[in-house]
Order: structure tokens, then C-alpha cells, then sequence
């Protein structure tokens, strides 16, 4: 699920760059931010976008197995886990401005696009209901040691936290007949 709500979220702020500046130039592209010699690894004049975090979203978390009904026999999971990705995008351009541009047409694309769901967004995987997407804010502090983490000199760059991208098993954890009939307990005093 982790990859599929990424791909998605490329495909879709690609789609939202090239509407706005009529290029493919300038593009985001998932993958890592800095090779293993520590060299950066997002191609020039480009917008690179890579995972750095993964949380459980424990507010929210379910305890009880679900079970639902498929034929004729009731099938019990596990709760689907629900995590929060945090995503660094960071431009790497030659000409300052141009960084500072593109990094703007990434903070406009989430704030007009804030949640992801089946309804609003065709495209999105039918396995993934929603998902929201929040601007995180780092200290210079916080800010470096993501850098520092990285492993990369620091580029202008802004930090996304999706929130609730859910993860389900689709083997079931027990498979059980149905209830089919409720016998009434009788109480002896």
C-alpha cells in the first residue's frame, strides 16, 4: 500500500505541474533523494520526492478483527493497520528561483488537493479508501538532522505527512461458518 499511495501522489502532483507550467520539465520523481557516495540523486532541473518516515496512526486504531460474510462463510481479519508517511520534496535546480518556483507549485498542490479519496480521485487505488495530507513544520534544527539523516547537502525543500493510508492483509486470519441460528440461554435460580 505504501508504494501504491506514493505512485499516486506522484502521478497525481505531475499531472497538477504540468497543467500549471505547461512542461514535463521540473517533474516529480519518487525515489531517493542521495545515492550510497552522497552524491544527490534527483536528475537536475527536477523535484525528487522520497519516504523518510513511517508512524501507526494509534488514535485511531482498531482493536477488535473485522469479519464479514463471503460465500456463506464468515471470514475474521485483522484490523487493518492505518499509518502516517511523511515525504520530503526537495528541488534541485540550477537557478535558485526557478527551485523556489517549483517548490511553491508543490505547496499550492496540496493545498488545494488536502485529502484523497475513491470518490474525488478515480485513480486512486480501489485497495486505499483516503487519505489526508498535512504540511509539516521542522525547526532548522529538526530540519537538519533530516538533511543530516538523508545524507545529502540541503536543498530547498518542504516536508508532507499523509495521514490514515491503511494497510490490510487479504488472507483472512480464521474462517468460521455462519451463525445461523441463536439459541436462547435459560436461567436456573
Amino acid at each position: 500500500m505504501i508504494d501504491i499511495a506514493l505512485k499516486f501522489l506522484a502521478t497525481e502532483m505531475n499531472a497538477y505541474l504540468f497543467a500549471r507550467t505547461g512542461s514535463s520539465l521540473g517533474g516529480v520523481a519518487l525515489g531517493r533523494l542521495v545515492d550510497d557516495t552522497g552524491k544527490c540523486a534527483i536528475k537536475e532541473q527536477s523535484l525528487g520526492a522520497a519516504l523518510v518516515n513511517i508512524d501507526e496512526e494509534r488514535i485511531l486504531r482498531s482493536q477488535v478483527p473485522d469479519t464479514v460474510l463471503v460465500d456463506g462463510r464468515q471470514v475474521m481479519r485483522q484490523p487493518e493497520l492505518k499509518l502516517n508517511l511523511t515525504i520530503l520534496v526537495a528541488a534541485n535546480f540550477t537557478q535558485y528561483d526557478i527551485a523556489l518556483r517549483q517548490l511553491s507549485w508543490v505547496v499550492t498542490f496540496f493545498q488545494s488537493h488536502p485529502g484523497f479519496s475513491r470518490d474525488r480521485n478515480p485513480g486512486l487505488d480501489p485497495r486505499i479508501e483516503r487519505f489526508t495530507v498535512e504540511l509539516q513544520s521542522l525547526t532548522f534544527e529538526q530540519l537538519n538532522q533530516l538533511w543530516a539523516t538523508v545524507g545529502g547537502k540541503q536543498l530547498p525543500s518542504v516536508v508532507y505527512r499523509l495521514r490514515l493510508v491503511a494497510v490490510q492483509d487479504v488472507e483472512p486470519s480464521a474462517i468460521h461458518p455462519p451463525v445461523t441460528e441463536i439459541e436462547q440461554a435459560v436461567n436456573v435460580l
